[in-house]
């Protein structure tokens, strides 16, 4: 409703400001090569059809008069281009007066005396005025005689004939700049950002509000490659117009980080849409963008965000490590993401790559404790043809086609002792040599590591070099173990109730009360992975259209705490109440059984926040 309003009133400005805007400069509107050829058409059969040496379509321009069209007969004095001054010519007499003026032989009126056309010999006269559709003169129309020439009834309904199909030319001509003015200061007044370029990437428009939102200003990007102006594709890593085939045909939709002219960091919302011309040609991208950075600070500060990327949670645990991978968006540090099996460093890291300006170069996750012991460093680091039995051609190593992008070493505990070595000297220089190479390559890549081990215990213990501890250790991230932030089991369970749904075309499945208790009370050792499991079975082995206790898995049925629990089970907090007594439409008992906690404890905490209660 809110954007139905905002189009209204930006139709309503639009309005008001073609009434009360500027007038039109009127030459500013271009008379295409369409129109040109039609008007040429016109002034030549004019000429032949009413045998005279001169047809013209004249263009008024301030005091001068510009031959726009000039019949192609021989005899005709008059060439397309040339402009005189308007004074004491034939024409003044009909632009002063708007209406026709003839001029049966202009020798026998002394009026006529100075006019320059008498001059070249044309002494008889037929014009009629060109108007805008605003009532503005454009210029006439009008045939000239050497000889005295009375101009009869039939050419004169010939010459009305001619004039309004050169009107209508003109009113479209005026009807098309004002759409395109009305667009542009329509388009120049919304909040999004509109930019559009052709197929070869040449920015063809610009509005307001790219500039405010980019830093850029339009005389900095127009007519220039986008790539080029913004120092990198403006679309990120969903740019399709880096080489080889269109990525898209219609629209796509997408977020992205893009840093402005001023070195700020922005998150962006964006819809791009393939241009076609009326043939269905294409013949370039419309794309709209807003920027959401401040919205989705304001959602972290308020708690009022779940979803970061691929990682959903809405815990204040979770919320810390959504504004820590922020926080870490312009640096190029080394990271390192500690967490239980099943948390989700994965997508913690593909997180971090995806917020950093590395976002559209590769992401390359290595596995160190999957990896063959015996071809661990080829993997790594590449190989060239001949190092080993087997090597029959030179190959890249993960680390090279990272280049620009992020290495994810996961589980990095299980690399072997001298590839710890190695993979030091990267991060100190940059460099490291293939296997079987003497030639030193240089990788531009981020690196970020994980382990579920306590890496500082495996220092301790010898088995990890300290000096690469340090090394790796730059920026640590700590994952919550499921069992530290059971407000998030809900999101959760509804997103994988959700993602399910839409795999198996089938309505989304709710949980009953007594089902989702027991989620809350499992320990959930296997963390995220393990919920997301037994979501998959419960949806599996359920008949209806809910899930029930029966229906979960064994271990989290045998988990379930069959007598009641003194006090809180778990730290309650307040949008995690609202939303599940909204859920159970105000309902206390079942709120609190869903939350774990008894009803006393519920209500005193309503007590203490009754802000709560909105959801009821």
């Amino acid at each position: 409703m809110r954007r139905d309003n905002e189009a209204g009133l930006i139709a309503a400005q639009a309005g008001e400001y073609l009434q009360l805007g500027p007038a039109i400069e009127k030459n500013r509107i271009k008379i295409n090569e369409d129109i040109a050829s039609s008007w040429q058409s016109i002034v030549d059969t004019l000429a032949e059809l009413c045998h005279v040496p001169a047809a013209l379509i004249m263009r008024v321009d301030g005091s001068d008069i510009e031959v726009f069209s000039s019949s192609m007969n021989e005899g005709n004095v008059y060439a397309a281009g040339s402009r005189e001054p308007l004074d004491g010519r034939y024409g003044e007499e009909v632009i002063k007066n708007r209406r026709k003026l003839l001029v049966p032989n202009a020798l026998k009126d002394k009026a006529w005396d100075q006019n320059p056309d008498i001059k070249r010999g044309m002494i008889s006269y037929l014009g009629l005025p060109l108007l805008w559709p605003d009532g503005e003169v454009f210029g006439t129309i009008c045939i000239l005689d050497s000889k005295e020439n009375k101009f009869n009834e039939r050419i004169e309904k010939l010459m009305t004939k001619f004039k309004e199909h050169l009107e209508a030319h003109l009113k479209f001509r005026y009807r098309t700049f004002i759409d395109r003015r009305s667009l542009r200061f329509i388009l120049d007044n919304i909040e999004d950002g509109i930019i559009a370029h052709d197929m070869n990437r040449r920015i063809l428009f610009f509005n307001n509000s790219a500039e405010k939102i980019t830093g850029f200003q339009k005389k900095e990007v127009l007519g220039k490659d986008c790539h080029t102006v913004f120092g990198e594709p403006f679309c990120g890593e969903q740019c399709s117009f880096c080489g080889g085939e269109r990525g898209f045909t219609g629209k796509i939709e997408y977020s992205l980080n893009f840093t402005t002219k001023e070195g700020e960091s922005r998150k962006i919302e964006m819809t791009a849409s393939m241009m076609k011309d009326e043939k269905e040609q294409q013949v370039g991208v419309l794309a709209a963008f807003k920027d959401v950075t401040r919205l989705r600070d304001l959602q972290m500060k308020s708690g009022d965000f779940f979803r970061f990327g691929n990682i959903i949670g809405k815990d204040s645990k979770m919320l810390d490590l959504f504004q820590q991978i922020k926080d870490i968006t312009d640096y190029n540090f080394p990271v390192h993401i500690a967490g239980e099996t099943g948390t989700g460093k994965e997508l913690v890291a593909h997180a971090i790559h995806n917020e950093s300006h590395r976002k559209g170069a590769p992401f390359v996750p290595i596995n160190c404790g999957a990896l063959p012991e015996g071809l661990i460093e080829s993997e790594l680091f590449g190989h060239v043809k001949g190092a080993f039995s087997g090597a029959i051609r030179e190959k890249k190593g993960r680390f090279e086609l990272a280049n620009a992008g992020t290495v994810f070493l996961d589980e990095v505990a299980e690399l072997p002792k001298h590839l710890q070595v190695k993979i030091l000297r990267f991060l100190q220089e940059g460099r490291f040599e293939k296997v079987g190479a003497e030639k030193t390559i240089s990788v531009d890549a981020r690196v970020i590591s994980a382990t579920n081990k306590d890496l500082k215990k495996e220092v301790l213990n010898g088995n990890f070099r300290e000096d690469l501890y340090y090394r790796l250790m730059v920026i640590p991230i700590r994952i919550p173990p499921l069992r530290e932030r059971k407000n998030d089991i809900p999101v959760l369970t509804q997103h994988f109730l959700n993602e399910f749904s839409r795999e198996g075309n089938r309505s989304p499945a709710r949980i009953s009360d007594d089902a989702m208790a027991a989620l809350m009370d499992y320990a959930w050792p296997g963390n995220v992975r393990e919920l997301q499991n037994a979501v998959q079975f419960s949806i599996v082995r359920s008949r209806g259209k809910t899930i029930t206790l029966d229906d979960l898995p064994r271990e989290l049925k045998a988990f379930k705490v069959s007598r009641p629990r003194r006090g809180p089970a778990r730290k309650l907090e307040a949008g995690i109440v609202k939303d599940v007594l909204k859920k159970t439409g105000g309902n206390k008992a079942r709120a609190a059984k869903i939350l774990g906690v008894g009803r006393a404890t519920l209500y005193r905490f309503l007590d203490d926040h009754p802000e709560s209660r909105q959801g009821s």
